[in-house]
């Protein structure tokens, strides 16, 4: 289905709500809209085959403008708001975009000399004005387009990712038949949308909402008590969050989650980063057996769903596959037995490539032709899937392999343990040892050595001598996207930096 058919169905429904403003555009509107932004593309020469792309918050004219690429053939790419204009450049130019959208306010941060490698327009009244001009009719030669997206970066480089173009308007995404399957969305879906549209669970799975017909309530930024106050105000059923999103909310005074009206959830799922046990089961507690969650990555190859239910019944899962097979294997790439740790890949997995990047690509797929996403996991023998870590955050300590998650999944259950990441650092006689970066639950710590010793002990009640952190480190808060993924990399660079330039201190003489 396409949201284009709701205008005439359900013309004066809302296709989206700002949860801050309160603004409300119908199926209609955006119908209308859509088509004059792809008029106004159109006359900008953007043809079908290229990118566009957008560097803008979640704001009311968003979705307008993804509509309208999605009707002339183009891909459209979204890119996060907060990167330096040196890192939007290096997606510009890696993704050849046409022309780049860029709102005033991400503008404004940037500076109005940055210095962007391809044509830009500044999403701002007056742009919004010369649109709607163009004509309200569809434009002529319609041809689907889709998304095209750029991981992370957490690990490196970002990676582009643009997938083939479909066949046809009503190709609907894979999250339209999931989300109706099992995660209760359909046409009286209000769908809350708490995260930033650049990434790509927010942008798919609203976008999916609108092939159903239902609402979205999208957040200009997420606020934990706003959430809830959301949810309350427009009945929401339906919300797809991060486990970030599930921590701050749970660390609301009990008081402010107990006077809202949660009632009208039907269906909480999230996904973007590993949810820990302790918080998953808090979270059920609270919001009652509708917490579900899906496994996947920007490059769609494979996905897995785990209900409440199965969750439940195998603390841990993240689900069985509902897209391509789970395989897990070893170095060699060849498949390990139910049971065992390795790379997890999926076979029958839809094509992709990383865009002008042929090497990272073949290395994404085995001689099976099974790619992955650098995950680290197990099967039990119902085909249930468990994640470990990422690959590229193995420690390899005394020649012994080490999963951070494992070791961070224990902190989190200590009381004094807000958030928690565990890294590996350069050690001349075991390689590398691990370091524990922990973001205590009050701050400022009064005794760090007092504290530090207590998560040694709690550490050691549940952990192998060999992955007990030999040191913790204790910070007020720890990076994440906004999608709740630890930003590995840059807390180790930054540690390692702190640690030369103490080291340096020291050995000069000055006093720290």
């Amino acid at each position: 289905m396409h949201p284009r058919r709701f205008a005439t169905e359900t013309p004066d429904k809302p296709a989206y709500i700002m949860a801050g403003s309160g603004e409300s555009v119908s199926y209609a509107q955006l119908e209308a809209r859509a088509n004059q932004v792809a008029h106004g593309l159109r006359g900008q020469g953007v043809a079908a085959g290229d990118v566009v792309a957008l560097m803008v918050e979640n704001h009311p004219r968003l979705y307008e403008f993804l509509w309208g690429a999605q009707r002339i053939g183009v891909h459209y790419l979204l890119i996060a708001t907060g990167l330096t204009a040196g890192e939007a450049s290096y997606i510009l130019r890696d993704s050849d975009a046409r022309i780049a959208i860029v709102s005033r306010k991400v503008l404004d941060r940037l500076g109005e000399d940055a210095d962007l490698p391809c044509p830009v327009a500044i999403l701002d009244d007056d742009l919004v004005a010369t649109i709607r001009r163009f004509p309200e009719t569809p434009v002529t030669n319609e041809a689907p387009g889709t998304d095209m997206l750029y991981s992370s970066g957490t690990t490196g480089f970002p990676k582009g990712i643009k997938s083939p173009l479909p066949a046809s308007f009503d190709a609907a995404p894979r999250a339209v038949s999931i989300g109706a399957q099992y995660f209760g969305c359909g046409q009286d879906s209000i769908y809350l949308c708490p995260a930033p549209l650049y990434h790509a669970a927010p942008l798919r799975w609203s976008l999916a909402i609108h092939r159903h017909g239902g609402t979205v309530v999208l957040m200009e930024r997420f606020d934990a008590a706003a959430a809830l106050a959301a949810i309350e105000r427009h009945r929401v059923t339906v919300a797809q969050v991060v486990p970030t999103h599930l921590a701050r909310m749970l660390a609301l005074p009990a008081e402010v989650r107990e006077r809202h009206d949660l009632s009208s959830l039907v269906s909480v799922f999230h996904a973007g980063a590993p949810c820990p046990v302790p918080l998953k089961q808090r979270a059920i507690d609270w919001l009652g057996p509708i917490v579900g969650e899906f496994y996947s990555g920007t490059e769609g190859v494979g996905i897995t769903v785990a209900t409440c239910a199965d969750w439940l019944a195998r603390p841990g899962t993240v689900g069985r596959a509902v897209q391509g097979k789970i395989r897990i294997c070893d170095a060699d790439g060849e498949p390990l037995p139910v049971g065992e740790e390795g790379l997890v890949r999926f076979a029958n997995a839809n094509p992709f490539a990383y865009h002008n990047d042929p090497e990272r690509t073949a290395a994404s797929f085995n001689q099976h032709g099974w790619p992955t996403l650098g995950d680290i996991g197990r099967v039990d023998a119902d085909g249930f899937l468990f994640l470990t870590d990422r690959a590229n955050f193995m420690i390899i300590s005394g020649g012994v392999n080490i999963y951070p998650q494992e070791i961070e999944n224990r902190l989190l259950q200590h009381p004094a343990v807000a958030d928690a990441a565990v890294i590996g650092v350069p050690d001349e006689e075991m390689g590398e040892r691990v370091v524990a970066l922990v973001e205590p639950a009050a701050w400022p710590v009064n005794d760090a050595a007092a504290l530090a010793a207590d998560l040694d002990r709690f550490a050691r009640g549940g952990l192998s001598a060999v992955k007990v952190p030999r040191r913790y480190v204790f910070r007020a808060t720890l990076d994440r996207t906004d999608t709740g993924k630890l930003v590995k990399r840059r807390l180790r660079d930054t540690l390692l930096a702190e640690d030369q330039t103490s080291s340096s201190t020291a050995s000069s003489g000055v006093a720290a």
